[in-house]
């Protein structure tokens, strides 16, 4: 019925369950407008909302459905690491940074433990038994099921319960994420519940705030904004990806620099810029050998939005084009950026 239940199915492993005494309840009788059955939207936004969210180590293990327990060892692009706490995380991210067009490549020691998005923990004893946890987390994210973790319900919360006739039979106190997916994921057809309003809730849309939420309209508002914001970051960070292959396979000039309406690329005409993928760049010239190349470093970032930072050292010139830029379009022969720090400097680099 669920698909995170794939889990289950997939490893022959129990689900947590998760007993709660009813207390009852006998003043607040009648139809509640946020009633909900087991298969309801509301339903599907506590259960993807409270399940475990692996998203945290994905750069190791490529899982957002879930996190390898540790220790762990890894080869990380050639290099043995046994990854002792989470503070060796930055050892593998230094690796993996070296270098920003290359094919990166983890390759996990078996056996080792995973936490799954139901929380129940699996012994992986080979990559085959992996492959199939990448498998059934690709089939949840692309069935729009896997773990929402841009809005973190502040516990704890009440969940009311009723017959099917409206009646209100119960209440029941979730204390933490966990006991609410195990209350949720198992919640029989044979009974409603609904969620006691008002609640709050954490939520990262760009700025992370708490917000009051009074309904299951609003939460499901809230959540789909935090949802196409995390949309918006995911495409930002391909284009990222784009732009930094355009800039490391190509050599560029510097078609115009433009403050406030004043054109200044002449200063550079005799230069091109080559970026290398160690994040690198010179500045050479090309009709003075004599001169001395300008050394750099470059940064490709995103949020929503594609930026490109420049620093270059040793020549005064050079410095107008130490900025962090906004990407405001690219193509694979030209790049056009915006400074964040003053929009009526922009620079547009051209592929020769």
């Amino acid at each position: 019925m669920k698909t995170l239940k794939l889990f289950t199915a997939l490893f022959l492993t129990s689900m947590l369950t998760f007993t709660s005494c009813q207390d009852e309840i006998d003043n607040e009788n009648g139809e509640n407008p946020n009633t909900n059955t087991s298969n309801s939207q509301t339903a599907s936004n506590l259960e993807r909302t409270s399940a475990y969210d692996g998203s945290f180590d994905d750069f190791l293990d490529g899982a957002s459905c879930s996190s390898i327990l540790l220790p762990v060892t890894a080869t990380v692009n050639g290099t043995q690491i046994t990854l002792v706490s989470e503070s060796d995380y930055q050892q593998v991210i230094n690796i993996l940074g070296q270098f920003n067009t290359d094919d990166d490549t983890v390759e996990l020691q078996f056996p080792l433990t995973v936490t799954l998005s139901n929380y129940t923990e699996v012994v992986v004893t080979n990559q085959a038994e992996y492959d199939q946890i990448l498998t059934a987390c690709q089939e949840l994210e692309a069935a729009g099921e896997s773990a929402i973790s841009c809005v973190d319900i502040d516990f704890p919360i009440t969940i009311l319960t009723y017959s099917l006739n409206y009646e209100q039979t119960g209440s029941v106190v979730i204390e933490t994420e966990q006991q609410l997916y195990g209350y949720i994921n198992n919640f029989g057809n044979n009974q409603l519940f609904a969620i006691n309003y008002p609640i709050t809730a954490t939520v990262a849309s760009g700025v992370t705030q708490t917000v009051t939420v009074s309904s299951d309209a609003e939460l499901q508002a809230a959540i789909s904004d935090c949802l196409n914001y995390e949309e918006l970051e995911e495409e930002a960070e391909d284009n990222a990806d784009s732009l930094e292959t355009i800039l490391v396979n190509g050599v560029f000039q510097i078609q115009s620099i433009v403050e406030s309406g004043v054109d200044t690329a002449t200063d550079f005409a005799e230069f091109t810029l080559d970026f290398a993928n160690d994040l690198t760049v010179v500045a050479d010239n090309v009709v003075n050998a004599t001169v001395q190349d300008v050394q750099g470093t470059y940064q490709v970032t995103s949020e929503t939005e594609v930026y490109l930072d420049l620093t270059f050292a040793g020549n005064i010139t050079f410095n107008v084009l130490n900025q962090n830029w906004v990407v405001t379009s690219y193509n694979s022969t030209s790049i056009s950026l915006q400074s964040t720090a003053n929009a009526a400097l922009t620079l547009v680099l051209t592929q020769i």
